[in-house]
């Protein structure tokens, strides 16, 4: 099973940004503890702050892998062509979010992605990843 993580803006700081919001582990550990854990998983891993190189990397993998983890960040609010990306494709998405978007700024609460998504895990911090992952087992 071949599945990856795309992660949007700003979430390379991870570890270091707002860790009151976004905990104190770095993605990369995370990611791989993921891999150690789930090791009959082929799991890839790219990471974005330009919505374009998103949307590249979407349509390029998404008609060859098991899965996508999704997780735009900010531009799951703002961006169309992440969400036409997502709906183009045969590779279902998980949509993915480490912190309660509900329980942010109202901005927060609109996605152009979970209208096209398999499914959406948000608020459980890095385990939101795991919980994904989960749903393609």
């Amino acid at each position: 099973m071949k599945i990856i993580i795309i992660n949007g803006p700003n979430l390379n700081l991870l570890g270091i940004r707002e860790p009151d919001i976004y905990g104190a582990a770095t993605f990369e550990d995370f990611f791989t503890d993921l891999q150690n854990k789930y090791p009959n998983v082929e799991l890839s891993y790219f990471q974005s702050n330009v919505e374009g190189e998103l949307i590249t990397k979407i349509q390029e993998i998404g008609f060859s892998y098991d899965g996508i983890i999704l997780n735009a960040a900010a531009y799951t609010h703002t961006s169309v062509g992440i969400g036409d990306a997502v709906k183009a494709i045969i590779t279902p998405v998980i949509e993915v979010h480490i912190s309660n978007t509900f329980a942010r700024e109202s901005f927060r609460h609109q996605s152009f992605i979970s209208p096209n998504a398999k499914g959406i895990v948000i608020g459980f911090g890095l385990k939101s990843y795991e919980l994904a992952l989960q749903s393609f087992l």
